[in-house]
């Protein structure tokens, strides 16, 4: 049962980095336009795909992409961005400034990782109960006894809570990250 439900639980714990890694905390890091999506000579390509992506200050994101044309379309998806941070070509590259966080943004950040963190407990809630439903058709298809059945509902329920125990320390040193100023 666990080999089942570990790795989907891992996926959601990686989903959740992956998303909280994308809030901005006043700190530049790369993971905040990694994933950006750049109209690149028609199709929608990832930036880290197609360009170095660079933090050599705490508050600054160079941007070199591997050809010179992707310039323009690299800097119409950062002004289109969520971000709110104004691009300033240089040369063959691209800088971003972060500016420091306000007390209001960081409030709607704390509500935006509130919302991410909700989400992945809910996908762990669903996990959990189609493990619980595995386990309750193998038992009345006489596969394993309710003894059996009883000790893989523990295995599994052991398991959710260490996942929730992820995500609730995940969350909290992702708010204290935010906050700090």
């Amino acid at each position: 049962m666990s080999e089942l439900l570990k790795p989907n639980l891992d996926k959601v714990l990686e989903h959740l980095k992956s998303e909280s890694a994308g809030l901005r905390t006043g700190r530049a890091s790369p993971a905040l336009v990694e994933d950006l999506e750049v109209e690149y000579y028609g199709a929608k390509t990832s930036l880290k795909a197609i360009a170095s992506i660079a933090s050599p200050e705490p508050r600054q994101i160079v941007i070199q992409p591997w050809d010179k044309n992707a310039l323009g379309p690299i800097q119409k998806a950062i002004q289109m961005s969520p971000l709110g941070i104004n691009p300033i070509a240089d040369k063959d590259m691209i800088r971003l400034v972060i500016p420091p966080l306000t007390e209001e943004r960081r409030k709607e950040l704390i509500k935006l990782l509130g919302r991410h963190l909700e989400d992945a407990r809910i996908q762990v809630r669903r996990e959990r109960e189609d493990a619980l439903k595995t386990v309750d058709a193998l038992e009345k298809a006489k596969e394993i006894s309710e003894d059996e059945k009883f000790r893989r509902k523990s295995e599994v329920q052991k398991i959710v809570d260490d996942a929730n125990k992820k995500i609730e320390e995940l969350g909290s040193a992702k708010e204290k990250e935010i906050m700090t100023v």
